[in-house]
């Protein structure tokens, strides 16, 4: 009797307790694999596109002829030339600074055999604070590939994303005064099908941008086969505009060789003057919808993208 009582009045309360208990339980269960996926958030350290350089590397006997191209092609100038060493061991280089209306170059002439890794950067990002840009890349997914180190005009780290995608974050002790950009230059960056994905979530993170386009068929003349299609994904952040070209890389030269694509208002008139002081075009203008393009080699070695877009009241 005093056990049949005892089991009426207990197994409506255990009844209540695991209802309320277990959603409790699954919830938090739940929990972590959420807050892994999301991260902690990271502060924004990005300064401006007119702060993101494509590094070029060019040989010494080169470095008049490529500088003076550029700058004939797009506009703008030079910094004075300074030689100096700028990486965290022993090495010299000459270094200039390129301002264009068009993007910005920090241009290498070492004197020295290039240490392991530079050289395989693509660019360099300006950031508010080199500690907090490093650690916050970290935590989105970066591996951070050279330490933070003194530079004669601040700090440096490079950095390394999934896809194998390295770039140079960079800090000035006294911060930097560049005019904004007439056009803002696409950092044009091939990735592979297994980790475009994985990057773009990372840097998309890690720069507090966004994705402006995903486009899974994009017409892929524009790297060179004509009459196939790839996929194409378009960013934009606080460090400027990223272009990802996700394929199988099946890529006809010299598609996967330019850093950068350079976003001009006449195509046809830029590559004249490009040709004009020793550039060669080594991809003729494609056209695609409103965007046509090329490819060209700068006196040096320097290989870029130029494209140009149709005003909607000319097609």
């Amino acid at each position: 009797m005093i056990e049949s009582i005892m089991h009426r009045l207990i197994m409506p309360a255990l009844r209540l307790t695991a209802a309320l208990v277990i959603p409790m339980l699954a919830l938090a269960a739940m929990a972590p694999a959420d807050a892994r996926q999301k991260g902690p958030a990271t502060p924004d350290v990005s300064v401006g596109a007119q702060y993101d350089t494509t590094h070029v590397y060019v040989a010494p006997a080169d470095f008049d002829s490529f500088v003076s191209s550029f700058t004939s092609t797009f506009g703008g100038k030079p910094s004075p030339r300074i030689v100096a060493n700028v990486l965290p061991v022993s090495s010299s280089t000459e270094l200039q600074y390129v301002w264009t209306p068009a993007g910005t170059l920090s241009t290498f002439a070492f004197q020295t055999p290039i240490p392991f890794p530079f050289g395989q950067e693509r660019t360099g990002y300006l950031v508010t604070d080199l500690n907090k840009a490093v650690a916050a890349a970290r935590a989105c997914g970066a591996e951070v590939i050279v330490e933070p180190f003194k530079d004669p005009i601040g700090l440096d780290a490079l950095i390394q994303w999934p896809g194998g995608v390295k770039m140079q974050l960079y800090w000035h002790n006294s911060a930097p005064s560049y005019s904004t950009l007439d056009s803002v230059p696409d950092n044009r960056i091939y990735v592979s099908r297994d980790r475009a994905d994985e990057f773009v979530r990372d840097f998309v993170k890690f720069s507090h941008g966004k994705v402006i386009s995903d486009e899974k068929s994009a017409d892929a003349g524009e790297i060179g086969r004509p009459g196939d299609t790839y996929r194409r994904i378009h960013i934009e952040s606080g460090f400027g505009k990223m272009l990802v070209l996700v394929t199988d890389g099946h890529l006809p030269y010299p598609f996967g060789h330019e850093l950068t694509g350079y976003d001009v208002k006449d195509l046809s008139d830029t590559l004249a003057k490009a040709q004009a002081t020793g550039a060669k075009v080594l991809s003729p203008a494609f056209a695609t919808g409103s965007r046509s393009s090329a490819i060209v080699e700068f006196p040096g070695g320097y290989i870029a993208e130029i494209h140009s877009f149709k005003s909607v009241a000319a097609q």
